[in-house]
């Protein structure tokens, strides 16, 4: 006779070949399943031997423990890999959003500061919700709060992009049992009412009337430290980003063959290392090369930056400057619109273009050829030469 302390072992380590099968009358038909031991701690620690694999987790609850093995051992028959533990535990949005934060942070692509703020208010607002009630209609209901609130469309937009994104994460890095068409269904029906949707394309560009307002607003204030009106005409002859000319060092700069070298420059795949060597040219009206010449004046070696200031400065004194001059509706990203499009009337094609705007994706460049009818005369007269 086998002590009941003996059968409870024997269950924890054989499953039976069906429910009604009783080991204590049948002890050879059975199949190896996981085995849970209690150790000296008081936690209990499973092992898992199947089909050529070989696991082991450890847990404070006897069931929990029991839990997991069944569904370790019913992945392993399904093909798939066991979930560990700490990944299995997860049943929160808010669990997810931290998960997808500590991979990315691990392998050196923290979220940024826009992605961020995203998903801090992505754990506030769903946080607390557990997986299976992220449903269709509770991400409807979200997206009527949001716009509620007075976000766009193009803002839940990228608010429902976000919350794909972390659970296509969970499921494809994670293997969790998690799915994504809830939220493109929810997407779909916010489309529909008109909640989400893509930007308008931009395509303000300034008029030399209000070009010339503003060098004579920054060059007759000598309060500016900032050499604002070259720094203008830097933008629009190189097409570079605000944050990008305040960047650049006068080593990254080749007089001689007149290069620029600039270092990470943004990409919605891999920032960092993506690094491009861009010409400076003179076709836009503003000569690149020479604007950098009249830096060296004003030079200072303990700092190794063409243009040694803030980004954030640059854009503030331009935001002031346009509310003084009477200009409306201009940014400071808006010379890089300038300039690329100053590129096509000078006759150059959109690959020639690429190699100084460090547009990857040629689509991106058509919404920037808004050409001035006065430049065809332009472009002709080279094609004659």
């Amino acid at each position: 006779m086998i002590g009941a302390k003996r059968v409870h072992r024997f269950y924890d380590v054989f499953r039976p070949c069906s429910p009604a099968f009783d080991p204590l009358l049948h002890p050879f038909c059975t199949r190896k399943m996981a085995s849970i031991r209690k150790q000296k701690s008081g936690h209990y620690r499973v092992w898992i031997r199947r089909k050529g694999k070989s696991l082991t987790e450890t847990f404070v609850n006897r069931d929990d423990a029991k839990t997991w093995g069944v569904e370790a051992e019913r992945q392993i028959d399904r093909g798939g890999a066991p979930i560990p533990s700490r990944i299995a535990r997860l049943t929160t949005f808010g669990e997810l959003i931290d998960l997808h934060i500590a991979d990315m942070t691990e392998v050196g692509k923290p979220p940024g500061r826009s992605k961020a703020a995203t998903l801090d208010m992505l754990r506030r607002e769903l946080g607390k919700k557990s997986m299976a009630d992220l449903d269709r209609d509770q991400l409807l209901k979200f997206g009527r709060a949001r716009a509620a609130q007075g976000a766009g469309p193009v803002t839940l937009q990228m608010d429902i992009g976000a919350i794909k994104l972390v659970v296509s994460h969970a499921a494809a890095v994670h293997g969790l049992e998690v799915s994504v068409e809830p939220i493109n269904m929810a997407r779909i029906a916010l489309a529909r009412l008109g909640l989400v949707g893509k930007s308008n394309e931009r395509d303000r560009r300034p008029t030399d009337e209000e070009l010339e307002k503003l060098f004579r607003h920054f060059d007759k204030n000598e309060r500016y430290t900032i050499p604002m009106s070259r720094v203008m005409k830097f933008a629009i002859a190189t097409a570079m980003r605000q944050e990008e000319i305040f960047r650049v060092t006068w080593s990254d700069y080749n007089p001689r063959t007149k290069m620029l070298l600039i270092r990470d420059r943004k990409d919605p795949r891999a920032k960092k290392g993506n690094d491009q060597r861009i010409p400076l040219l003179a076709v836009s009206g503003y000569d690149a090369a020479a604007l950098i010449e009249e830096q060296r004046a004003i030079r200072a070696n303990e700092d190794d930056r063409i243009f040694p200031h803030h980004h954030k400065s640059a854009g503030a004194a331009f935001t002031r400057a346009c509310t003084t001059a009477g200009i409306h509706d201009l940014h400071f990203h808006d010379l890089r619109h300038e300039g690329t499009s100053r590129l096509f009337e000078a006759g150059f094609a959109i690959q020639q273009v690429a190699l100084v705007t460090g547009h990857k994706d040629w689509k991106m460049l058509r919404r920037y050829t808004h050409l001035k009818p006065e430049s065809l005369h332009a472009i002709a007269a080279g094609f004659a030469r």
